[in-house]
């Protein structure tokens, strides 16, 4: 059975534009067990009580920004080692190494496209196929 059948993403943007291109790369790339949430106090919430595979998040966001859900994932044991990717429009050498610091796995800077998208998932969990 193929990873992509088995992993378990969460999808955490404020931009429902921004998900539904998230949305889209992801069912393009055949993974189906997907949640989603609009910010990261929520995603926190939910993924400390239901940990996932992998979580791709916005960096800007109001409230908990993206790198500050991710600092907060990795000060939580049930939720220290998921997968974490970050998509950012402000791609900055500060802002990636804040992120490399904090235990990002990958980033992807916006626009992206579904090609890309996919590439930067499979260097996090491995090929998908």
């Amino acid at each position: 059975m193929p990873l992509k059948s088995n992993l378990h993403v969460m999808v955490v943007d404020d931009m429902a534009i921004s998900r539904a291109l998230v949305e889209q790369a992801l069912d393009w790339a055949g993974i189906t067990n997907v949640q989603y949430e609009s910010n990261g106090e929520a995603a926190y919430r939910r993924l400390a009580a239901a940990p996932v595979h992998l979580v791709i998040s916005d960096y800007n966001m109001p409230g908990m920004d993206g790198l500050a859900l991710l600092e907060a994932l990795r000060q939580t044991k049930s939720t220290q080692r998921i997968g974490f990717i970050l998509i950012t429009g402000t791609a900055t050498r500060e802002l990636i190494e804040r992120g490399q610091r904090a235990g990002m796995n990958n980033f992807i800077a916006k626009p992206f496209t579904k090609e890309s998208l996919l590439r930067t998932i499979e260097t996090v969990t491995g090929k998908l196929q």
